[in-house]
């Protein structure tokens, strides 16, 4: 294959402009990571896809003089083995450590010399990488991102290195007070699909893992036609493809990458744990299955999660905060996924009060909405919060980048980033009573005790 560079002004490590010429890109580049671009109430692009399966959207916005190049793949915790947790994440890290064509640390090296600001995070579903540059520096992000898809270095220095990385990260995650929740939420609420655990995975996996089996996993997954390439910013669209053409045209096609099928069956009932942690006061979370983030019911369960926790004047917050004193802090939001996921509540204990001086009221709470309509001043309240969320969302140009991936990607449909809002505003009131009575049941639910140390009978942990 022919490897083509962009040109050698755009790959030198010194910038060429003046001192303060670069740092007025950097202004820029925190300015569209801000969200100081003016939000969109249509969101224009374009779409097609290369011969080899790579999806492209892209969005011209002249606004300001920078460019989101980003790349998602349809790869994440859940496209794992049960015996190779961790490694969607792993790569995440492991595809900065260079390529044929980029020397290990060069790949930061780049960026930071054009003015720009990379980074990269992983999910359940999909890992997704993005480069934020000025806009004449466009052509160095598609290089850097065709060399990760097409010539990532995978070698025993990087995976070493790596390895060292993320056993930090996970260190430095679960030393927070309550970090295992989502962890320990996840591999109750699910048994046989691989939302069992989570995308931080096993450090036991990841070092008994060869080299073979990681260069096996980027020759899975790391393909064309299982990424989208969503840019968004000041370009010039018939450009813009010539150069996508000749970065990505020749990169072979793999094998179709199969979404796992697996169907969970019931939970069955509720379960409960308690957890022994460095913590001061106990916290209690109840997390509830949920349907998949495009069902009709998810949108409806966002919306009960903004009738509960949305603001100082939300269900909870009024009951357990302000009347009861019983909880210094509550919340309730949906933790929704490409297959499922879980709508989590959590209440943390103010100074001298315990788990039972919070959870019936959470439950009381719920079993409200589950029993009568919300008012249609609630409803208005929980419409407009829905409303300005989604317009906010889109006034970033990475996030709208993204989100014209991620809409292709779950919904087959990047134009949802101009009609999701609709799916909201179909939600009535009788939907959400319906699904807080169908989800946010006890049999569909577990329950987790955070309590301090101290407490623990045994003096024992459970992480």
């Amino acid at each position: 294959l022919m490897i083509r560079r962009p040109p050698r002004s755009t790959q030198s490590r010194s910038s060429a402009a003046s001192d303060v010429y670069k740092r007025q890109l950097i202004i820029l580049v925190a300015l569209a990571f801000s969200g100081v671009i003016s939000a969109q109430n249509n969101i224009e692009f374009e779409e097609y896809e290369l011969d080899n399966g790579l999806h492209v959207i892209l969005h011209e916005d002249k606004t300001t003089p920078i460019v989101a190049v980003t790349m998602m793949y349809h790869v994440g915790s859940k496209n794992e083995k049960t015996d190779q947790t961790g490694f969607a994440h792993f790569f995440e890290h492991l595809t900065f450590e260079g390529s044929e064509n980029i020397e290990r640390g060069e790949f930061d090296d780049y960026v930071n010399s054009a003015g720009g600001q990379l980074n990269a995070n992983t999910s359940q579903d999909r890992t997704f990488y993005f480069e934020l540059l000025p806009s004449n520096q466009l052509e160095l992000g598609l290089w850097l991102e065709s060399e990760r898809m097409l010539h990532a270095k995978i070698k025993k220095i990087g995976v070493d290195t790596q390895r060292e990385v993320v056993k930090e990260e996970k260190r430095q995650r679960y030393s927070q007070p309550y970090a295992t929740f989502a962890e320990n939420i996840f591999s109750r609420l699910y048994v046989e699909h691989p939302y069992n655990w989570t995308p931080i995975g096993s450090m036991e996996h990841l070092n008994a893992a060869e080299l073979n089996a990681f260069m096996s996993f980027y020759n899975k997954f790391y393909l064309p036609n299982n990424a989208t390439l969503s840019i968004a910013g000041d370009l010039d669209i018939p450009k813009t493809k010539e150069l996508i053409k000749a970065y990505f045209g020749d990169i072979p096609k793999g094998k179709e990458v199969v979404q796992p099928t697996i169907r969970e069956p019931e939970l069955g009932g509720e379960k409960t744990a308690i957890i022994y942690d460095d913590i001061q006061l106990p916290a209690v979370m109840m997390g509830y299955r949920m349907p998949p983030q495009t069902s009709d019911d998810a949108y409806a369960l966002q919306m009960v999660s903004s009738v509960l926790s949305g603001g100082p004047s939300s269900r909870m917050y009024k009951r357990l905060v302000d009347i009861d004193q019983t909880a210094l802090q509550v919340g309730a939001f949906p933790f929704s996924l490409e297959q499922g996921g879980a709508f989590i509540t959590f209440s943390l204990a103010n100074a001298g009060k315990t788990i039972r001086d919070m959870k019936p009221a959470i439950e009381e709470e719920i079993g409200k909405l589950q029993d009568e309509l919300i008012t249609e001043r609630e409803f208005q309240k929980i419409q407009n919060q829905m409303e300005s969320s989604f317009i906010q969302s889109n006034s970033k140009m990475a996030g709208i980048a993204e989100s014209l991936a991620n809409y292709h990607t779950y919904y087959g449909d990047a134009n949802y980033i101009n009609t999701e809002i609709e799916r909201y505003r179909s939600v009535t009131r009788e939907d959400i009573k319906r699904v807080a009575k169908k989800y946010l049941v006890k049999e569909n639910r577990v329950v987790l005790s955070y309590l301090p140390k101290a407490q623990d009978p045994d003096n024992k942990t459970e992480n």
